[in-house]
């Protein structure tokens, strides 16, 4: 029933009432989803199929499926966001403290009695 192609609409979650189609089948209960959700690993239940099947091949990418979606007349936004950059990790040593500061004080000599 959901084979690679299949349109559907997502019922649940923060994608529902967005658009998508199957893009990969994971196992019996989730499938990969992309189109005008987030590209990701979703229960069936999820899901209701509608009666279109899209010309995509397994694991095509979101230009692939965003130009079928578009052939047939659904609108899919680009992605809003660019790759993160990664940045610098703060140092966790402590600021190099002046040599005066990190000398440590002579041991007193031990009283002999």
């Amino acid at each position: 029933m959901f084979e690679i192609g299949r349109l559907c609409v997502k019922i649940a979650g923060r994608d529902a009432g967005l658009r998508c189609v199957v893009v990969e089948s994971v196992d019996e209960t989730f499938v990969l989803v992309d189109g005008q959700t987030r590209r990701r690993k979703v229960n069936i239940k999820h899901l209701e199929p509608l009666d279109k099947v899209l010309s995509i091949e397994s694991g095509a990418s979101h230009e692939d499926v965003a130009k079928a979606l578009s052939d047939e007349g659904i609108a899919v936004e680009e992605k809003k966001h660019a790759p993160k950059e990664k940045k610098e990790a703060p140092s966790k040593k402590p600021a190099a403290k002046s040599a005066e500061k990190t000398k440590k004080p002579a041991k007193k000599a031990a009283k002999s009695e």
